[in-house]
């Protein structure tokens, strides 16, 4: 039942949403991953984020897609944390894990039964169409899954379609620019610089004005 539920919220109504509310212009779908393991890295600036990302692969792929967010967002609210876990099926992250624990172990799992994870290096959503600089719990992950590719993702007008705080959705053109996957090899810093500028260089790429 709940398969059933996670398909036609996702063939619907996000859908819906993302094809006709919003409309997307993606550069480079091709590049996506075609089968996992494997990790898609995207800013973050609007809970659109995570929807449009899933809906750029296909239906099939569905069971294998896992976004990556922060439990803490959903404590306190059982209806929004059954829905995140099992109907948008994040795989929970602890931004304050116990001593001895690993908070990575979710993420080494799904990779480990050939999942595709969906991460926001940048953490937290932030200011719109502003990359704010990521942290390095991405490459704690590459570091241990080395074969698995990253394929850098910009997203870019989703921070105005429903920006952080709001609820309101706004119809707003948005766009999509896919990069060329980067590998792991084998130091953290140059790892995390090397995703940086890619995503940055993708932000370039569209030439777009300032937002007011």
């Amino acid at each position: 039942m709940v398969r059933l539920l996670r398909f036609l919220f996702f063939a619907v109504l996000v859908r819906l949403v993302v094809l006709v509310v919003l409309g997307l212009n993606v550069r480079r779908r091709e590049w996506l991953p075609k089968a996992g393991p494997a990790l898609i890295a995207a800013n973050h600036n609007s809970h659109l984020d995570t929807l449009v990302l899933m809906s750029l692969l296909p239906l099939e792929m569905l069971p294998r897609l896992r976004p990556v967010a922060a439990m803490d967002y959903f404590l306190g609210n059982r209806l929004l944390a059954w829905f995140a876990l099992h109907i948008i099926g994040i795989i929970p992250l602890s931004r304050r894990p116990q001593r001895g624990s690993d908070p990575l172990a979710g993420c080494a799992e799904a990779l480990e039964r050939g999942d595709i994870l969906l991460l926001f290096p940048e953490g937290s959503r932030g200011e719109p169409e502003r990359l704010a600089r990521f942290k390095t719990g991405i490459a704690h992950l590459t570091e241990r899954f080395p074969q698995v590719p990253v394929t850098p993702v910009f997203l870019h007008g989703l921070g105005k379609a429903l920006p952080k705080g709001e609820g309101l959705l706004v119809p707003f053109f948005c766009d999509v620019f896919v990069g060329e996957a980067l590998h792991w090899e084998g130091d953290r810093a140059g790892f995390m610089a090397g995703l940086e500028r890619a995503t940055a260089r993708l932000a370039d790429e569209g030439r777009f004005p300032s937002w007011d």
